[in-house]
Parts: structure tokens; sequence; C-alpha cells
């Protein structure tokens, strides 16, 4: 008797994955076609959080529109205020004085680690490493308090305005930052035993959701995912601005382009704020924080766009001016938008499970990616 084999075929199955869901990072949608529990194509869904900022900035004065920028990436607001803040200068020449530059470099890094330290603890809680989460946010409270105190704020500071910063550095501030530091340098040493070396970790990341580095800059990646496929590139050391051509600090890259290299450079790059942070406290000038800008304020007919470092890459700010108290035009480079670009390209073939990974490791903010 002959025996004939037969291939067992699927018509497949639609799987969505969010709108909402703590492993979307935000108020994202995927949709996934599958074949048994390997990806064959991905949907990215996005607008669910769109508020039209932009064209909202276009009906307010330019310096109204700041508080907007704090809803874009929440994660680091003052990172945000800072790529508005210097467009609005460019177009209305506006020179910042120099404690003020050292004040929004100091701000934007502790924003950084902020940022960083929700990307950890997010990120090892989605591959099944609660601990790390606990301690992450356990460091990022005291990131957090010292905002406050500078601030007033936790989240959505508004603080960092055209011109510079409102007011000067609260008493007893730097010595409260610094005693921070040096506990977190050793804080970062017992991630890095914690998940760095742990094997079921390293499986999850090793290998998984590799972009190259052709592809990372045929999708406009920057950032910690361009910095992963081995692309030396940071707005702050190829187009300095305030006062980081004066600050010594290396840049993170390793060539894997997998979620372990993603991962590894976000955790070098808060050492290196960690630097940049005691830099600025050692180094700042006394002296004035903000510019005197007109109550009025109406920049000449013109183009200005700033280019920022922001915890995600490359965030940028468009404004043009028709000489009126408005801007015509607004519009932000979001780096989340163009690392959602890239999941199409890197999920076919990968299962289910390795999605969380690969989304955890582009670390998106649906705010600056909506607006």
């Amino acid at each position: 008797m002959t025996l004939t084999t037969t291939e067992i075929t699927s018509p497949g199955m639609t799987l969505n994955m969010g709108p909402q869901h703590p492993s979307t990072h935000g108020v994202l949608r995927l949709v996934v076609e599958l074949d048994g529990e390997i990806i064959q194509s991905c949907r990215p869904v996005i607008g669910y959080l769109h508020r039209g900022l932009e064209k909202m900035m276009e009906a307010r004065p330019y310096r109204h529109n700041v508080p907007f920028t704090d809803r874009l990436d929440y994660l680091a607001s003052l990172n945000s205020n800072l790529a508005i803040a210097q467009a609005i200068e460019r177009i209305g020449n506006v020179t910042v004085p120099e404690r003020g530059q050292y004040l929004r470099v100091l701000l934007c890094e502790i924003n950084r680690l902020a940022s960083h330290l929700v990307f950890l603890g997010t990120f090892a809680t989605d591959l099944g490493a609660t601990t790390v989460f606990l301690y992450s946010f356990r460091e990022r409270e005291r990131i957090l308090d010292l905002l406050e105190a500078m601030t007033g704020a936790r989240l959505t500071y508004n603080w960092i305005r055209a011109g510079g910063v409102p007011t000067d550095l609260p008493e007893g501030f730097g010595e409260r930052l610094t005693a921070f530091l040096d506990e977190f340098q050793f804080a970062l040493d017992e991630y890095d035993r914690l998940l760095t070396g742990n094997r079921i970790f390293r499986a999850r990341c090793e290998g998984i959701g590799v972009i190259s580095r052709e592809m990372a800059v045929a999708y406009g990646a920057s950032g910690p995912v361009a910095r992963g496929s081995g692309i030396a590139y940071d707005i702050r050391k190829v187009a300095p601005y305030d006062v980081y051509d004066r600050m010594e600090f290396d840049v993170p890259v390793y060539t894997e382009g997998d979620c372990m290299a993603r991962y590894r450079v976000r955790v070098e790059e808060m050492r290196q704020s960690a630097r940049i942070i005691r830099q600025c406290l050692r180094e700042m000038p006394e002296g004035e924080t903000m510019a005197k800008l007109p109550k009025i304020f109406k920049p000449p007919p013109g183009e200005a766009y700033s280019r920022t470092e922001s915890p995600r890459g490359e965030l940028s700010c468009y404004l043009s001016s028709d000489g009126s108290m408005n801007p015509t035009r607004v519009h932000f480079r979001a780096p989340s938008f163009f690392h959602l670009g890239l999941l199409p390209a890197m999920l076919p073939g990968v299962k289910v499970a390795d999605v969380i990974a690969i989304l955890g490791s582009l670390d998106t903010v649906l705010g600056e990616v909506d607006r």
C-alpha cells in the first residue's frame, strides 16, 4: 500500500494588537496577518491620539504654543519644549544668555534619564523581568522629585521657553542632583547584572528585530534605533546647539542592529547623560537665565528649522512667519513616526511573542506620532 502525503494549508488569521494594551506603548493598533504564530504582514494603524496640534499652533502667538509641545513626547517634555523654543529664537533672532543655555542642557539631560528609565522598566517587564521595572521606576521617582522642585510639575513642564528658562536653580538643587548621580551609577551597574547577562533576557533580544544599517538609513531612523545599527549620528555632536559643543561625552554605537543593541545603547546613554549633567553643574557661569523679548512678538517674514536630539531621536521643528503674531506653518519631525514605519519591513517572519520585544525596543511615544 502506498501512502500519499498532502500539504495542510491554513487561511491564516488576522490579529489586532491594540489599540489599548500596555505592550503597545501608547494608543497604537497593529493589524498582523498570521500563519500559525509566524507574522506574514503587519500594518500599523495610528491616529487614535490625533489632536491637530500643529494646526492649533498656527492660530496662536508663537510663545503661547510652547505648552502644546509638552503633549508631544510626554515622557520628554523638556526636550520637546526646546525644539520649538529654538525655532522661535532663530526666526526672531533671539540670543539666549549663557547660563540659560547651560540650564537647558542640564534639564534636557535629566529628562533624558527619566525617559530612558521608562524604556528600561517597560521593556524589561514586557519580557518578564518585573524586578527591573520596579527598580527603574524607583530611580525615576527621584528624578521627578528634582524636576518638580525646579519646574513645579512632574510630567508636562512647560519650562524651557523662547529666550531661555524663567527662573534659576532652586536652593540646594545642585547638591541633591549630585547625590542622586552618585547613587545612580551603582543602580545602572545593578541593572546590567540583572539584565544584560541574563540568559533568558538575551535569548529574547539577541538576533531579534534586526535593522541593518542600510535599512535604518532608508527609513530615516535616528537616535538609539540608528545607533544600535552602527550609525554614529547624534545631533548633539554633528550639529551642536546651546552648549553641547563644550560638553565631553561619547556616542554609544553598536552594530548588531537587534533589540539587544538598542537596549545597550540606551543604558550607555544614561551614563553619558550623567557625565553631561556633572559638567553643567561644574562649569555653569553666573548671569541671567532669560533673554528679554517684546510683549508682542512679531518676527520678520521667513523660515526657521530647529534640530534637537530627543531621547527617541531627531526631533525637529519647522516654523514659517509672514511677519504677524502667529506662525503661518508649524511642523514637527517626530522620530517615533519614522520608527513605526520600520515595522512592516521588520516583522514578517518573526513570531508573535517577538513583536512585543521589537516594538518595545523602538521606544515609540504615540503623542509625537499622531500630534
